[in-house]
């Protein structure tokens, strides 16, 4: 079984952490980047993997 990293996402224009989610080893090694809502910006922005 393969095990997962738990991950935060920024948001790319305020740089708040908003959410968290997990990710497989198995991936191709780059950034998850995902369109999701801020809170903080009150509209759907860019969210990065951060470090």
């Amino acid at each position: 079984m393969a095990k997962d990293d738990k991950i935060i996402l920024a948001c790319e224009v305020c740089l708040s952490r908003n959410y968290t989610t997990n990710k497989s080893h198995k991936g191709n090694g780059k950034r998850l980047e995902l369109m999701k809502y801020c809170p903080k910006c009150g509209k759907k922005t860019l969210h990065k993997e951060t470090k």
